[in-house]
């Protein structure tokens, strides 16, 4: 049985991708910083496919919390295997608006989280026979000024995470671990959760090539290729999910 870690897993792509990787051999911890009904409702679901599950909430910009959580990872099997990093957010606040805080959390939350998981789990990954790592990461620091608007803070924290994905990966090729990012387009939210309103919606819906939003499924089926024995061969990759978004 496998042991996976994975951040953001209460709703959307996180919870896609539980979902897709239910199954008998498979032995999640899961978290969220506040969603606890969703994680519940995914751990409920993952349980129905015969997958073991651990839960906890907590804030990832916590260095206390992502200890704790990596000790729940561990205490599952004894080994962490792969790791989901998909934990974040969209903030559209531009230059002039946003504050250092604001720059700091986002930082937090979703790289420099990152990397403290790495950092006290890396030796995991090196033990594992089937070792994974994957980001998700966002179009936003790629699709500047689409529609006329943009993510400063959030692009940071997804080009910085880029960066690592790429370093991380030729630091652990050795130990035949992968490590890949997703970059997907637009994704379709769980309920009313939004940084945009409908008429933006639909007119960025209008200039996407495909002439739709991402579902988080999209995603969560290119993360179960990645996991798999068939990708062993693919890594240090920023793997565009966008429905030719990056064609504009």
């Amino acid at each position: 049985m496998k042991s996976l870690l994975i951040t953001g897993a209460a709703s959307g792509i996180g919870a896609a991708t539980v979902k897709k990787l239910a199954s008998k051999k498979v032995f999640f911890t899961l978290t969220t910083k506040s969603n606890l009904k969703g994680l519940e409702s995914v751990k409920q679901f993952a349980e129905n496919k015969g997958a073991k599950v651990s839960y906890i909430c907590g804030d990832l910009s916590d260095k206390a919390f992502l200890k704790e959580l990596v000790s729940l990872a561990r205490s599952s099997t004894g080994n962490i295997d792969q790791f989901i990093s998909n934990a974040g957010y969209a903030d559209k606040k531009e230059f002039g608006d946003f504050s250092y805080d604001d720059l700091n959390r986002s930082i937090q939350t979703m790289t420099l989280s990152f990397s403290e998981i790495i950092n006290l789990c890396i030796e995991d990954f090196k033990k594992s026979s089937c070792g994974r790592i994957i980001v998700i990461s966002s179009f936003v620091n790629k699709s500047i000024g689409l529609n006329n608007k943009i993510f400063p803070i959030t692009a940071a924290a997804k080009g910085s995470l880029e960066a690592l994905t790429k370093t991380l990966s030729f630091q652990l090729a050795r130990n035949n671990v992968t490590v890949n990012a997703i970059s997907p387009g637009y994704t379709k939210k769980d309920g009313n959760h939004s940084a945009l309103s409908q008429n933006e919606w639909d007119k960025i819906i209008n200039k996407i090539p495909l002439s739709r939003l991402a579902k988080p499924e999209d995603i969560a089926n290119l993360v179960n290729f990645l996991i798999s024995n068939e990708a062993s061969y693919i890594t240090g990759q920023i793997i565009k999910v966008d429905g030719g978004l990056s064609l504009l």
